[in-house]
C-alpha cells in the first residue's frame, strides 16, 4: 500500500480547485473516501483549509496531472523524493512491561539475582524492564516490599522470553574470566591417601621383598633360640 501525500486534505482541496481530476482519482491519491472529496467540492468538508500545491513540494508533477486528466482510469503516483533522508534508528530503551505485570518485576529481579548472579545490572534491566536503583534495592534488601518478595521466573511471568534469558546468561558466562588450575600435579588415588602411613607406597609395590626378608629373619632367630634351649643330656648323647 502506497503512502499518501503530506497534508492530504489540503492537497485534495488544491486538486479539486485547480484540476479536472475525478473525485475517485483525488480520493485514491490523497487516501480519502470519494464522498469526502465530493464534500470538499461542495464546501461541506475541510472548510477553511487552504489548498496545498503538491507540485511545489515535489510530490506530484504537472505531467502526471495532465496524464490523469486525459484518462479517468489512470491513478496518480507520488513522485520519487529528490533527497533521501537517512533512516532514523530508534534507540533501544528499557523493555516495555504491561501494567498488569509491573507488580511482578521485583519478584523476577529477585529470582534472577539468586539463580543467575553472573548477570550484570544492564542485562537484568533489558530482560525485565526495570531500573538500576530497583535492582540495587532488592539486592540490599532495602526495597519497600522486600519482606514480601517471592522469587519467580520472569519467563513464567511473561516478562521476557526463554530465548532472551538464555542469550543473556550465555553472554554473561562468556564474559566471565576462566579460572586456570593452580598446578599440573594430579591427585593420588583414594586408596593411597586413605591408607595407614606404613602402607602408603607411592613409588610402587615393595611389600613382597620386605615380607620375605622379615620371614628369613624370623626363621633364623627361631633356630638360634632352639639351639640355646638344648638340654645338657642331648649334648652328652651326641658325644657318645
Amino acid at each position: 500500500m502506497s503512502t499518501g501525500p503530506l497534508m492530504p486534505k489540503a492537497t485534495a482541496v488544491w486538486l479539486v480547485e485547480n484540476t479536472a481530476l475525478t473525485f475517485d482519482q483525488i480520493a485514491d491519491f490523497c487516501k480519502l473516501h470519494p464522498l469526502e472529496v465530493k464534500g470538499i467540492a461542495d464546501g461541506e468538508v475541510a472548510a477553511g483549509i487552504k489548498g496545498l500545491d503538491p507540485t511545489v513540494n515535489g510530490q506530484l508533477t504537472r505531467e502526471e496531472i495532465a496524464r490523469a486528466e486525459a484518462n479517468a482510469a489512470y491513478r496518480l503516483r507520488l513522485a520519487p523524493p529528490k533527497v533521501k533522508l537517512p533512516e532514523v534508528k530508534r534507540k533501544k530503551g528499557p523493555r516495555y512491561t504491561p501494567v498488569s505485570r509491573r507488580q511482578d518485576r521485583p519478584n523476577a529481579i529477585l529470582w534472577l539475582l539468586r539463580n543467575h548472579p553472573e548477570l550484570k545490572d544492564a542485562q537484568i534491566m533489558r530482560l525485565v524492564g526495570t531500573t538500576k536503583t530497583t535492582i540495587q534495592q532488592i539486592r540490599d534488601r532495602t526495597h519497600w516490599n522486600a519482606a514480601h518478595l517471592t522469587p519467580m521466573d520472569p519467563v513464567t511471568l511473561g516478562l521476557c522470553s526463554q530465548i532472551d534469558l538464555d542469550f543473556e546468561v550465555a553472554r554473561a558466562a562468556k564474559d566471565r574470566p576462566q579460572v586456570a588450575p593452580e598446578s599440573d600435579q594430579t591427585l593420588l588415588p583414594a586408596e593411597v591417601t586413605t591408607a595407614p602411613e606404613e602402607e602408603v607406597q607411592p613409588f610402587g609395590d615393595t611389600s613382597r621383598p620386605r615380607r620375605e626378608e622379615e620371614e628369613k629373619l624370623d626363621v633364623d632367630s627361631v633356630f638360634a633360640k632352639l639351639k640355646q634351649l638344648k638340654r645338657p643330656d642331648d649334648e652328652e648323647d651326641e658325644e657318645l
